[in-house]
Order: structure tokens, then sequence, then C-alpha cells
């Protein structure tokens, strides 16, 4: 399972808001809201947030495996 934990630290190191994301950099508030629910975003978008916070892809997402991804 992919979770966004570490997109908030991330965030707040940054000095970016979730407030700046949208209206200075067009993010859209549904992808703010998918990223605070653990549910999936492109890899456009994962780009786009590490372009703006100057991070690495590991410092937006993790992965932490669950029951749910263990293959039959």
């Amino acid at each position: 399972m992919i979770v966004y934990t570490p997109f908030w630290e991330t965030l707040r190191r940054s000095g970016e808001s979730t407030y700046t994301l949208t209206h200075k950099y067009n993010i859209s508030s549904a992808t703010i809201d998918r990223i605070r629910h653990n549910r999936g975003i492109s890899t456009l978008k994962i780009n786009d947030l590490c372009r703006i916070l100057h991070c690495r892809v590991e410092d937006i997402l993790l992965y932490v495996e669950s029951e749910s991804d263990q293959l039959p």
C-alpha cells in the first residue's frame, strides 16, 4: 500500500502549505484530498510535487506492505 506520510513532513519543512499548493502552484484540492486519504495520484502529480517541494519521490510517498498486497 502506498502511503503519503512523508509528504506532510516534507511540506512542513518546505515552508509551503496546502493553500499555496492549490493557489500558487495549481495543485487541485482533489489531489490534496487523495494524498490525505492515501489514494493514488498520478506520477505526473508526484513529479510536480517533487519539483515544487525540491525533494525526492521518497519524500512524498512510502510503500508499506499490507495483507491486501499479498499475492495468492
